[in-house]
């Protein structure tokens, strides 16, 4: 079998039309460097160089065997080249899913950070639910992706990142809005108003607070947490919503009370999910340091 060395030996013996130079330059002996022509020489039956002691000259029929070789050495740095580019962080496209009631709040400062350190990275992002989200990623059509935890996620791993509580939001001068903190015992005597089935908030904050399955005797069932926000404001009821989305959704509403839910926390749990035997963990990892420092300087901000 012809190698590359071998290519290289003979495209150097081209260059420099003197073994010894040619040896010094590929750092392995003359002797060693003709054993290894005249093994090339053998395997493809051809005569590349004459040579003597005083001079060597490439033959025709070896001008065309080099042609081609010097095409193969560069086809082969490009490959290098190539898989080079691949070691860079974010140097592929990369498909990642999130869950409505995450990506609307983290995305936002996630993003920006990652264009800045990463300016080539290229992301395609997927919103859907958590169910969805992993039946996608178990498939291959989603690189990862981002859910909250409790969630069954089996034959999956799972690189948790954050935890956050749930707090309550109701409109100003309401019973308990005067409390730090709220219980879960109060928080039944209180209209609260969730999200529709399938999104895993719900059973979350029905988990955290003990509550009985509410779905049956809700008027609404709002599909965001935006939605939940514009019916506390229309005196609807109450609602809870995670940490991450405080700031931006009771921010320009001072018509609303912020109270922390008096559960035993975290409340939930994110974390990326990824298949066993994804190739592109260190780009993975490098999100999750982007989304850590990211929601930590939103924890700063608010303190």
């Amino acid at each position: 079998m012809i190698s590359i060395k071998q290519l290289s030996y003979a495209l150097s013996v081209e260059d420099t039309l003197h073994f010894k130079r040619a040896a010094e330059e590929c750092n392995i002996s003359p002797s060693a460097l003709s054993t290894a022509l005249n093994e090339l020489e053998k395997q493809l039956g051809l005569k590349i160089f004459e040579r003597d002691n005083r001079k060597v000259l490439v033959t025709p029929i070896g001008r065309r065997v080099l042609l081609q070789a010097r095409f193969i050495m560069l086809q082969v740095d490009d490959l290098q080249h190539f898989a080079d580019n691949q070691k860079l962080p974010f140097s592929y496209p990369m498909k990642i899913g999130l869950i409505p009631t995450i990506a609307p709040y983290l995305l936002p400062k996630l993003l920006p950070l990652l264009k800045k350190q990463y300016p080539l990275a290229r992301l395609q992002i997927v919103e859907n639910q958590s169910l969805q989200l992993v039946d996608l990623v178990k498939r291959g059509e989603l690189d990862a992706a981002v859910l909250a935890l409790p969630f069954p996620c089996d034959g999956l791993l799972t690189l948790d990142f954050w935890e956050e509580d749930f707090y309550w939001i109701a409109p100003k001068g309401e019973r308990f809005t005067d409390q730090q903190d709220i219980t879960g015992e109060q928080l039944a005597q209180c209209n609260l108003l969730l999200l529709q089935e399938g999104h895993c908030l719900k059973d979350h904050i029905v988990d955290a607070c003990n509550l009985a399955k509410q779905s049956d005797n809700q008027s609404f069932n709002a599909t965001s947490l935006n939605t939940l926000i514009q019916m506390v404001l229309c005196h609807l009821g109450t609602t809870l919503i995670p940490a991450m989305a405080v700031d931006q959704l009771t921010a320009q509403h001072e018509s609303l009370s912020v109270v922390h839910l008096k559960a035993p926390g975290p409340h939930r749990q994110l974390a990326f999910i990824i298949r066993p035997n994804f190739t592109r963990l260190s780009n993975i990892e490098t999100l999750i340091d982007l989304a850590k420092q990211s929601l930590r300087t939103q924890l700063n901000q608010n303190n």
